[in-house]
């Protein structure tokens, strides 16, 4: 297949998540890598996705396994080679699936050339390229920033007796955002994916670019405002209102330099909004006036407690008044996140209502890989966890292990055909097996069902890329329309007790029976738990 030149083929797509340490172990070494993942693409054209985005696999010492990035423009030997990667793409694009990659530019590896050089001196040519800073008359850190990963956001280095600003890891520096230099460094190694036929990159923490250059302290957080959305429940982080360590305005500049260097490729991004007190009103600014960056996914569908239908309402009206032509890209699982189906305490019934949901709400959707299976959390033993963030603040945050552990291809397979090894990176969970790929090739398995879903929401052109409008809750029961060429209405019960809907005045068609639809040939339809009724005006 050839895909067609369109640049706005982001619009609407359906992104897959590949996690590439466990999606397939091609070499036996118990690590998922490249060529593993052009193996299994065949897997993702048939589920129906438009792209896969890659996780990062560049060169690392993966304290962060591949968020620490050392060399941006090669790939970790733990994954394979450039050609590897070519010939991924390659692959991919012959099954009309198109390629992101996961791009992380907020900060590097502390191993990574450009800072060894930095911290070297104050005077040397990269002494600018970090954040650095004198410490207090007390010696203590400049502000009191903390990093997502716990303490301090500020980290002493004797060399140049400065602090440098490290939002995560110690071992991850900031970049100086503020520095031309940085700016123009970064872009070339994105220039560098684009000439390899990259279609569109997904952006790491796209609003901590830049810091506040006076260095100001961040105001506290009032307790009743505290959330976890963007760090554990346990983490002081929660305790400050982030205005001056990320989503700074300068930011809105660069990004205009980053579309236009995707421009001349057709080439698309989607960011991450990681701030749980303005994850909207950032993404609108981000999206908005066909300047920036295409798409951002905040955190609201990514959030602990299960989204309600008075939740949707409330994030599409605020929508709706920040930026109505921001475009959103939704996801309920991620590889940061437990799992939506143990996250939000669901059952196959509730699973199958909620992705149906999702792919029926304006903007793009990224799925993650096996929540096509209806793959749960995975419990991990202590001894077994490999994520530093976990291990700092167990057992009342677990950390990010039990979303990443191997993909399941079979079922009859202690490794679940992830690997020959006899042990891989990550265990592969028991409770995964009876889930597997080729366990799903049944009309009524949670695969088939997600593969029937994307042919529908392929099928039309309102669900891809038409307005939304009319989104209403009452009780458990969210609805709306589609408008496109063609009017739908949606309808979905987001609880366990029957629910009656009326439909609008006219005439309406019943789609979507067999994703589990409720007929619609009357205008008022009694939903069981978990039901839907999807309709076309005729």
């Amino acid at each position: 297949m050839t895909l067609q030149k369109d640049p706005d083929w982001w619009r609407g797509a359906v992104i897959y998540q590949i996690y590439p340490r466990s999606f397939q172990d091609s070499n036996g070494d118990g690590i998922g890598d490249l060529p593993g993942i052009t193996a299994r693409l065949d897997h993702v054209a048939a589920l129906g996705a438009d792209a896969i985005w890659i996780s990062p696999f560049f060169k690392s010492p993966m304290k962060d396994f591949g968020y620490d990035v050392s060399d941006y423009c090669d790939v970790d030997p733990m994954f394979g080679t450039l050609s590897d990667f070519d010939a991924l793409v390659t692959r991919a694009h012959d099954l009309g699936v198109r390629v992101m990659i996961d791009l992380v530019i907020s900060h590097t590896s502390d191993r990574h050339p450009w800072f060894a050089e930095s911290r070297r001196d104050r005077t040397n040519p990269k002494s600018d390229w970090y954040v650095w800073a004198d410490p207090k008359l007390d010696g203590t850190p400049p502000t009191n920033w903390l990093s997502i990963f716990g303490g301090s956001a500020w980290a002493w280095d004797a060399r140049r007796e400065q602090y440098y600003l490290h939002n995560f890891l110690t071992s991850q520096p900031d970049l100086n955002f503020h520095n031309p230099e940085v700016q123009a460094a970064v872009l070339d190694a994105t220039e560098f994916w684009l000439k390899r036929g990259v279609d569109g990159f997904r952006l790491d923490t796209i609003n901590f670019y830049f810091h506040d250059k006076y260095l100001r302290d961040n105001p506290g957080l009032p307790v009743e405002d505290r959330n976890d959305r963007t760090a554990p429940k346990v983490n002081p982080y929660n305790h400050q209102m982030h205005l001056f360590d990320k989503s700074r305005p300068e930011n809105l500049n660069f990004l205009r330099k980053f579309r236009a260097r995707l421009a001349p490729y057709g080439a698309a991004a989607v960011g991450e909004v990681g701030d749980a007190e303005r994850g909207l009103q950032i993404m609108a600014e981000y999206t908005s006036g066909g300047d920036k960056v295409q798409m951002c996914y905040p955190f609201e569908l990514l959030q602990p407690a299960r989204v309600t239908a008075a939740d949707l309402v409330s994030v599409f009206d605020q929508l709706a008044a920040e930026a109505p032509d921001a475009w959103p890209c939704w996801s309920a699982s991620n590889h940061d996140v437990v799992r939506h189906i143990t996250r939000w305490g669901l059952s196959d019934q509730g699973a199958r209502c909620y992705a149906v949901l999702l792919a029926t709400l304006r903007g793009s959707l990224c799925l993650y890989q096996g929540e096509e299976l209806g793959l749960p959390e995975a419990e991990i033993a202590f001894e077994d966890l490999q994520d530093p963030y976990g291990i700092e603040f167990w057992p009342e945050f677990k950390g990010r292990d039990g979303c990443r552990t191997p993909m399941v291809w079979q079922q009859d397979n202690r490794q679940g055909g992830f690997t020959t090894a006899e042990r891989s990176w990550l265990p592969v969970s028991p409770a995964h097996l009876p889930r597997a790929v080729a366990a799903q090739g049944g009309a009524g398995s949670m695969l088939a069902h997600y593969r029937r879903l994307l042919a529908f929401r392929r099928a039309h052109q309102a669900l891809r890329t038409g307005g939304m409008t009319g989104i209403a809750a009452q009780g458990d029961v969210v609805q709306f329309q589609r408008l496109g060429d063609e009017t739908l209405f949606c309808a979905f019960n987001l609880g366990e007790a029957a629910a009656r809907v009326t439909l609008p005045e006219g005439r309406w068609q019943a789609l979507a029976q067999d994703l589990g639809g409720v007929d619609a040939a009357t205008g008022t339809v009694d939903l069981p738990g978990w039901g839907f009724v999807l309709a076309r005006q005729v």
